[in-house]
């Protein structure tokens, strides 16, 4: 990693690039045509109702890599931890410890605010991703499987 590197969250003004970042992950996991998300709805859902946390990875001044966070509650263990929703390092800049420096960011944070854990979700076919995650300690939670209800699904089962 470059002696030049360092943290910092994102601001108000950092929302375009934050949906840039978002951009760039849904094209490298084939999912762009997923992402609908908007400036106004994503600085209102971060910034104004502080849902999600952004973290920046910089080298020399750029932003070249992001963790989009927030905090989720285990009833088992009694206490919130953190779910990373979004972890993306700019190829080019891939190789150089930035992943797992974010990763690591993230993890001191969940022990400083005295979190249970930390967890994510990785694609089956993501090969490198799993790798470095096992390489971390990470563990597969092969037990559990993601359900999901969205969009007019969502909307319908509301009404009921």
């Amino acid at each position: 990693m470059d002696k030049s590197f360092e943290f910092r969250y994102a601001e108000r003004k950092d929302i375009s690039l934050i949906l840039q970042f978002v951009r760039e992950l849904a094209e490298y996991e084939k999912m762009s045509d997923l992402v609908v998300a908007d400036e106004s709805e994503t600085e209102r859902w971060i910034f104004d109702k502080q849902k999600a946390e952004v973290i920046f990875a910089l080298e020399d001044g750029k932003e070249v890599g992001f963790a989009l966070f927030f905090h989720n509650f285990s009833t088992f263990l009694g206490k919130a931890g953190i779910y990373l929703e979004d972890l993306y390092v700019k190829p080019e800049y891939r190789g150089k410890g930035y992943g797992k420096a974010l990763l690591k960011k993230l993890a001191s944070i969940a022990v400083e605010r005295k979190c249970g854990r930390l967890e994510w979700w990785c694609l089956d076919w993501n090969k490198p991703s799993i790798d470095f995650y096992l390489s971390l300690g990470a563990e597969p939670m092969s037990d559990w499987t993601t359900y999901r209800i969205a969009g007019d699904t969502l909307k319908n089962l509301a009404k009921e």
